[in-house]
């Protein structure tokens, strides 16, 4: 574990499923009964890993459909040939 471990704050129950995807990522995680998750977030990409885990395994299933149909009706074609598309 990495000097400043990052504490995950979600349910009780929703610690193992995110503990197992994250390690399966190869993000550094420490479990233990009763204790908050803790996660080695050392790099960008580590940060992204769980916060992106965090979100598909808590937010609402309403949530993640529509995060889903947007990807699906999002112009990736146009939005290569224009780079302020991803201008947000």
């Amino acid at each position: 574990m990495s000097i400043n471990p990052q504490l995950i704050a979600v349910p009780w129950q929703l610690r193992w499923p995110i503990y197992q995807r994250l390690t399966d990522l190869g993000v550094p995680c420490k479990y233990a009964p009763y204790q908050p998750l803790t996660a080695e977030v050392n790099s960008p990409l580590a940060a992204l890993q769980v916060w992106s885990v965090v979100r598909q395994v808590s937010a609402p299933r309403h949530i993640l459909i529509g995060w889903l149909e947007q990807c699906w009706n999002y112009n990736w074609i146009d939005s290569f040939q224009d780079p302020s598309a991803f201008e947000y």
